[in-house]
């Protein structure tokens, strides 16, 4: 920890430099307050975007270590970017938030149960493994959870009561043609490499399975690429970019080998929206870096979420008609971090279904990566508020396009909550998610 840095050398960082361009462009209006959640739950200056950048200004303008009251007001944002999205002046607060943090877990030493808490998750989270033994590991704490508060208790309530589904082998690296037709094998119309993730191959690996099928279905070649995995952002949440960048090299590493081998690549296809904003950044993240920044603008330009690329390529008739009421909650990552709105919406139309928005859908439901553990009161006040808001519209079924909302919402909401893309697969020829047989829901 530095207890002082020269402001010329201050000066001379090239983050700092850009973060300090980013504050420039903000004229404190103020627009981004009725966006933000924790200025919603905190109705706080310090806890609004306005007041973290001024808090970011007055942190690079003095140097050294940054004071508790700022690092705490930087933890509580969610990062969900509503603000960006609404940002009259064009505020990339993405980065600055991101450079903050950096900088943060750079210079400031945090107490010992923070500390040993936040190693604990950026060790785990990317390992599947690992992440499985401490879910069973979580089972034999959770009976005794009352006795916990804070981080420990929301650990524990987050750990699923229902049996993990057991590994998929889809997630291994491997290569999936396109269904034959007619028993004939298809010439690929695309061919994409699928990230299978960390968290998602442990909690849900229907959502992989469902994904690889649709692809199949449409004429894709679909590559799991050995190599890949994590996509970093846990991480990267918590400023730790020593914890990060191995994790995103690995990946650029891994999806470059297929893009300049013979069969090359058309696309990253990515069916987790928070992995998604993080991997279309990865070009920004590695800028600075010559042996990486081209490499990094590369995937970050070729990566996609499931929902764009079925756009891209069009989605077949829907060979069941459902008529089902979905209620499709856009993550804060779908429709913040990557500006994708229409295009859920649209496919599921387009397969069948009657599409419901959530009112007050732009606020954050408290996932938001390893939020919901870190900071559980701000995150189970807006998990309360957008609970309400899903079962007011009256849906049959409720969609999503992230596992960390559908982890944070599924167990409380009263509905089957699935990934948008098993809906789609089931649509043109899948199966019905698990998560729907059972239940009668016929269209009223």
């Amino acid at each position: 920890m530095l207890s002082h840095i020269p402001q010329a050398a201050l000066d001379a960082d090239p983050n700092v430099q850009l973060a300090k361009d980013i504050i420039g462009n903000c004229v404190h209006c103020g627009v981004c307050l009725s966006r933000c959640p924790t200025y919603a739950v905190k109705h706080e200056e310090n806890d609004s975007p306005r007041g973290r950048i001024f808090l970011m200004k007055d942190m690079y303008e003095k140097g050294g270590v940054p004071d508790a009251r700022t690092v705490e007001h930087l933890d509580r944002c969610l990062t969900c970017l509503a603000c960006e999205a609404i940002c009259p002046s064009g505020v990339e607060y993405s980065k600055l938030i991101a450079h903050g943090r950096e900088y943060v877990e750079e210079h400031y030493k945090r107490p010992l149960f923070q500390r040993a808490v936040r190693e604990l998750l950026v060790r785990l989270i990317p390992n599947a493994r690992l992440f499985r033994l401490a879910i069973f590991g979580g089972r034999l704490g959770r009976p005794f959870r009352s006795l916990f508060s804070g981080t420990l208790r929301a650990m524990l309530d987050m750990v699923p009561t229902t049996p993990l589904p057991a590994p998929s082998p889809v997630d291994r690296p491997q290569t999936f043609l396109p269904a034959p037709e007619g028993g004939r094998a298809v010439k690929p119309r695309k061919r994409v490499a699928l990230l299978n993730g960390c968290v998602q191959t442990v909690l849900d690996t229907a959502i992989n399975e469902a994904t690889i099928r649709l692809l199949q279905r449409h004429g894709v070649e679909v590559v799991v690429a050995a190599g890949s995995g994590c996509c970093g952002a846990p991480a990267e949440h918590m400023g730790d970019e020593a914890q990060a960048l191995p994790l995103v090299k690995a990946n650029i590493d891994a999806w470059l080998r297929e893009a300049d081998g013979p069969d090359g690549l058309d696309a990253i296809v990515i069916n987790t929206s928070g992995c998604g904003t993080s991997i279309k950044a990865y070009g920004h993240a590695l800028r600075l870096d010559p042996a990486w920044a081209d490499k990094a603008a590369r995937v970050s330009a070729m990566a996609r979420d499931i929902t764009e690329f079925m756009v891209e390529i069009g989605l077949q008739k829907p060979t069941i008609p459902t008529g089902l009421r979905v209620v499709y909650h856009s993550a804060c990552s779908m429709q913040h971090g990557q500006r994708i709105v229409n295009q859920p919406k649209d496919l599921l139309r387009a397969a069948g279904f009657s599409v419901l928005d959530v009112p007050e859908g732009y606020l954050c439901c408290g996932s938001a990566g390893t939020y919901n553990l870190l900071q559980p009161d701000i995150a189970n006040e807006l998990k309360a508020r957008k609970l309400k808001n899903i079962r007011s519209v009256q849906a049959q079924i409720a969609a999503s396009g992230n596992i960390g909302c559908m982890t944070q919402l599924a167990g409380e909401v009263g509905l089957p909550f699935v990934h948008t893309v098993e809906l789609l697969d089931w649509a043109t020829g899948g199966p019905e998610p698990a998560a729907i047989q059972g239940q009668k829901l016929a269209a009223e």
